[in-house]
């Protein structure tokens, strides 16, 4: 059996659910598990919503939009309008009404999962009715009674052991007749709380299910032709790569590679699960494989990530960073839902790189200046090289200053700006 994974983009509008109905048709005979993501952008849009709820701010014009935005592809894909799937999106969007029709008492955590996990939801439930349409045999579940957590809200822990036991006592049974659609990105808590696995989480949500099923094989579909050695928004001519190896797409992922959600690869490579990365355009393409393999990287790969913060923390008494103190920083970052992207320390100081939230960063900076000394640069930018060489650095640091670089024989980290620009904050 396979597992398909569609994402935002493949899904955004009534002409991208056609498309998954046409590559579903090619492998309709086969057992299938289709994990969706929410449509296009979806996501961001609930976001704002659950933000603009949580502050008291008016959300009506965020939840007319995300209304709006479904009923016209409900209405391009359904003709008969008495079709079920109508009251199915409108009964999800009720959900998501009784919720920011009383005052906010909850976590902003909480309720961000409790509305945001609608959006996966609303897209399952419109391909599934779909694929019925066009006569494909397809059943809906829900990934809440299957993928179990803890109650870490917006980036739930998953339970394995309960989790499989829950995917393998039905799914094969259901997989006999249907094709089956779930949703990415959510799961559940004991007390069944809805969580998400975090931002971009539905790839690690295929991963889940390929895992317990012993999968032959998962295919995330894309709307490029499968993994490149650079995001083409910042590289005119990128490469295609035919074949990489687990270790090698677990490295593109730590590093920012977004391509693949980075919890994703490690539950396949343990149980020898290829992953292919497709193009939903062209389905002659035949993308990237990962997989056990002994081949290297064939090209140099370059990952960016722009908007970044370096915070450079220092002992008040110029006393020596000791394992004390890095113990109490971690879990300080930790409290404030930051990631570290890059680090280094010296005798005296401890210094890393972080996306920039400014809720966040605020918080971290108020919290951390009580025990330390702490500067902060921002407007900087992170370029991680996979397979260095010289000329690869020099390729990236046209106008740029170098501010800080970790580099070892397979691995080139540069924290960098604009020669032009600076902003330091003591």
């Amino acid at each position: 059996m396979q597992v398909y994974k569609f994402g935002g983009a493949s899904v955004k509008d009534a002409d991208g659910v056609r498309n998954v109905a046409r590559i579903v048709e090619h492998y309709k005979d086969q057992q299938l598990v289709i994990v969706v993501s929410a449509m296009g952008k979806t996501t961001n849009l609930l976001e704002e919503l659950t933000k603009a709820y949580y502050n008291g701010a008016t959300v009506q014009d965020y939840f007319d939009k995300a209304k709006q935005f479904h009923n016209q592809i409900l209405e391009e894909l359904f003709e008969d309008k008495s079709n079920p799937i109508f009251n199915d999106v409108a009964n999800f969007f009720v959900e998501i009404d009784w919720i920011i029709e009383e005052e906010p008492q909850d976590t902003f955590d909480y309720l961000y999962d409790q509305i945001v996990s609608i959006g996966e939801l609303i897209s399952s439930r419109i391909i599934e009715a779909y694929l019925k349409k066009v006569h494909i045999d397809s059943l809906w579940v829900d990934a809440r009674n299957y993928i179990h957590t803890d109650n870490n809200f917006r980036e739930g822990n998953v339970d394995w052991n309960k989790t499989e036991r829950s995917i393998r006592s039905s799914i094969p049974t259901l997989l006999e007749k249907n094709i089956l659609v779930t949703q990415g990105f959510i799961g559940s808590t004991s007390e069944n709380f809805t969580t998400t696995l975090g931002r971009e989480g539905s790839d690690y949500s295929a991963a889940i299910f390929a895992s317990c099923l012993d999968a032959e094989i998962v295919t995330i579909w894309k709307d490029v032709p499968g993994v490149l050695n650079a995001d083409p928004k910042w590289f005119d001519a990128t490469e295609l790569i035919p074949e990489l190896s687990y270790l090698d797409a677990i490295e593109l992922t730590y590093y920012g590679a977004t391509v693949i959600h980075p919890k994703t690869i490690k539950p396949l490579q343990n149980k020898g699960i290829a992953l292919a990365v497709r193009s939903f355009v062209d389905l002659n393409n035949n993308g990237t494989i990962i997989r056990t393999t002994n081949n290297t990287l064939p090209v140099s790969s370059f990952i960016f990530k722009v908007n970044q913060v370096l915070i450079s923390i220092l002992p008040k008494d110029f006393s020596f960073i000791v394992e004390d103190n890095f113990s109490h920083i971690f879990n300080v970052f930790a409290k404030h839902r930051l990631k570290i992207n890059m680090m280094h320390n010296s005798a005296v100081s401890f210094s890393v790189s972080v996306d920039y939230d400014e809720q966040n960063i605020v918080s971290l900076i108020k919290e951390l200046k009580k025990q330390y000394d702490v500067e902060f640069q921002r407007d900087l930018e992170l370029v991680t090289i996979r397979y260095h060489n010289q000329q690869t650095i020099e390729r990236v640091l046209l106008n740029k200053e170098v501010i800080m670089q970790l580099q070892d024989n397979y691995t080139c980290q540069m924290l960098i700006r604009s020669v032009e620009g600076n902003r330091l904050i003591e």
